[in-house]
């Protein structure tokens, strides 16, 4: 694999970009608002005026966008000026409907090669090639695929040969992360509504059996009030809701899921969606 696609450049995509550019690769951007695909030129990709242009003539791409309705838009209008065989490495967080069905179809029909691929992380793993990649594709596409993984990831994890199945496992660990990171705005919020001081939770905390760093992390933005966006709370409005109709889907009690969506919701709601999802603390301040 020599040049790749990176369509979609947000916070996730312009660091994936730069980390294929830092791996070698030739790189061409496009993003549906064109200055954050050209932010990128200064970095060495080719950025392209349309998602079609983009896809030209390359390797692989790599999808990093909104939801499974944009992916599906921008690969419809994409795929017909790819090459035949083209691999798709589809990292956007989908629905499983997505994921597995209608994403696979539509590579299908244009001859392309599809590996399910979404990963953790945020903001500066994305920007420092230390991503996790959950992989689920047809075995003979791990070989081709690996050199773009091995530029954004610290690690892959090849959870199954079923597409769709890395989707799944990424809405398992969101439902995780997202539950985490609001049960520390409720701990932060409650100390201070009883009148401590947040830290002394957090000092608490530390170094027990319930520690993580991701804790120390989200809980010190939550006390200083600052939340310069590394995952938004839009983008958890969006995963929680996807996390929440996946448990439905699959028979599970979706009762805490949802209560935590609906935390995310109201801080969206609030004007927060465009800070980092550390930013569910406000929902639960009066």
């Amino acid at each position: 694999m020599r040049r790749v696609a990176v369509l979609g450049t947000g916070i996730m995509g312009a660091g994936m970009a730069r980390s294929l550019l830092r791996s070698g690769l030739d790189v061409t951007v496009w993003n549906r608002s064109p200055d954050r695909a050209a932010r990128l030129a200064a970095d060495g990709a080719q950025v392209a005026g349309t998602a079609a242009e983009a896809v030209a003539g390359v390797d692989g791409v790599v999808t990093m966008l909104w939801d499974g309705g944009s992916v599906a838009e921008v690969m419809a209008e994409a795929l017909p000026s790819a090459p035949d065989g083209v691999l798709w490495a589809q990292t956007s967080t989908v629905s499983l409907d997505d994921a597995g069905v209608r994403l696979p179809a539509l590579a299908g029909r244009y001859g392309a090669r599809y590996v399910d691929a979404p990963v953790l992380g945020s903001r500066q793993p994305a920007e420092e090639g230390k991503l996790v990649v959950l992989a689920a594709s047809p075995g003979p596409l791990r070989d081709p695929v690996t050199p773009l993984f091995e530029a954004i990831a610290a690690r892959t994890v090849w959870v199954s040969e079923r597409p769709g199945d890395g989707t799944r496992l990424k809405l398992v660990a969101n439902s995780w992360v997202g539950t985490i990171v609001a049960a520390t705005a409720q701990a932060i919020a409650l100390a201070r509504s009883l009148g401590l001081d947040p830290q002394v939770f957090l000092d608490t905390v530390r170094g027990g059996a319930v520690d993580t760093p991701f804790v120390h992390l989200k809980g010190q933005a939550m006390i200083a009030g600052e939340f310069p966006p590394s995952f938004t709370v839009d983008g958890a409005v969006k995963d929680t809701g996807l996390i929440a109709a996946a448990m439905r889907e699959s028979g599970t009690d979706a009762t805490l899921m949802d209560a935590v969506a609906g935390q995310f919701r109201k801080a969206a709601d609030g004007g927060h969606g465009g800070e980092d999802m550390a930013a569910v603390y406000r929902a639960f301040r009066p």
